[in-house]
């Protein structure tokens, strides 16, 4: 019998990547994004073809790389799905909204590549660890937390980050992936304030955003409670979250889990936008 796994995947979206480096299947990708080496640095060792990302697909480049799948999220542009599929190439769309649609799509890209195994190992190992945080914060005063994914306009982050923030010992505040006014979460007095922008790495300007937006009588500003988790470790819908989840885990509870990597602090609010902050 042929097979007929794809040989060549071009990784619009760096979720993919991360998914394929972890079941052991990253040298099929001969393409991808500049955003994939964000978090998969040794993708840059195969010399893959710098693509478009999901939003901004552009069908020629796609082509160039000859492709056999291309994998991507489903874009906010209708015009980046036409020039995906405007290559001709077989297209897998994903559109996860919690932890079990991650675990599908895992399971998914895991069997097109014939790697069910390795794909349901990981799938089980993922599930374990956020069970294990949730033993651990079991029974603990769960502060509440407004988590944010981007800044103009105020979203609050997906709902797998609320579920990551439940199992990290936390009560989410808002409707998650959904946008909020500053004036609504000052009223709801968060004890924690995370902004883990899409794109921003740990570059979030924290203490001007407390300022800008009046959060400076919030229970966070009084205790310092303000920080800043790495883009890819709340926003990448894969393996990288369980990186977001020990960071959470820090910063809701650092009487019993250690300072992660990714993670910084204010340690001071003032009407100044010269930030003081703790790495």
């Amino acid at each position: 019998m042929t097979n007929c796994s794809p040989h060549r995947i071009a990784s619009l979206q760096p979720s993919a990547t991360v998914i394929l480096a972890a079941i052991g299947e990253l040298a099929r990708v001969v393409a991808c994004t500049k955003y994939c080496a964000d978090v998969v640095p040794e993708i840059v060792s195969q010399r893959c073809v710098i693509l478009s990302d999901s939003w901004t697909a552009n069908s020629e480049q796609i082509i160039s790389a000859n492709p056999d799948l291309v994998i991507a999220s489903v874009p906010y542009q209708e015009k980046a799905v036409i020039e995906i599929l405007k290559s001709g190439t077989r297209f897998l769309a994903f559109a996860p909204k919690t932890l079990a649609d991650i675990y599908m799509d895992i399971a998914i890209i895991a069997g097109a590549v014939d790697a069910t195994g390795p794909g349901n190992d990981l799938i089980e190992a993922m599930q374990r660890t956020v069970e294990q945080f949730r033993a651990r914060t079991a029974g603990l005063p769960r502060p509440k937390i407004f988590c944010e994914e981007w800044g103009k306009p105020l979203i609050a982050s997906q709902p797998w980050v609320a579920e990551l923030v439940d199992a990290a010992g936390g009560e989410f505040l808002g409707a998650p992936g959904k946008q909020i006014p500053a004036e609504e979460v000052a009223r709801m007095d968060p004890d924690i304030l995370i902004a883990s922008w899409c794109g921003a790495g740990e570059r979030v300007p924290l203490e001007k955003i407390v300022t800008d937006r009046q959060w400076e009588t919030t229970c966070a500003a009084h205790s310092f409670n303000i920080y800043c988790i790495r883009d890819e470790y709340l926003n990448t819908p894969s393996p990288t979250l369980l990186r977001g989840l020990e960071a959470l885990a820090f910063a809701i509870h650092p009487e019993i889990f250690a300072r992660p990597k990714g993670i910084r602090q204010i340690i001071r609010v003032s009407s100044s936008t010269d930030a003081s902050l703790a790495l």
